[in-house]
């Protein structure tokens, strides 16, 4: 993918950023949209949820989220002992 553009951000003390209207627009992010934040060594990116490897997806759920499937009195029983 080409670089369409690149503008600066100040991060603010509770670690967020203002994504500047234009970027926004050319990305298609609005009000409530989700993203996935991905940290590489040498960059960050931010992407449309919609864009995400679907292979990424257990990477993104929250600890909760997946408890539910996995916090079970079977799955308790199975692992008490090992």
């Amino acid at each position: 993918m080409p670089l369409l553009e690149i503008k600066s951000a100040k991060i603010t003390k509770k670690g967020q950023i203002a994504i500047p209207k234009h970027i926004r627009d050319i990305e298609g992010f609005k009000e409530g949209s989700k993203i996935a934040i991905l940290a590489f060594d040498n960059r960050i990116e931010l992407r449309p949820m919609n864009q995400v490897d679907e292979r990424l997806f257990t990477a993104l759920a929250t600890e909760k989220i997946l408890a539910k499937d996995w916090n079970s009195k079977e799955d308790e029983k199975a692992w008490k002992n090992l």
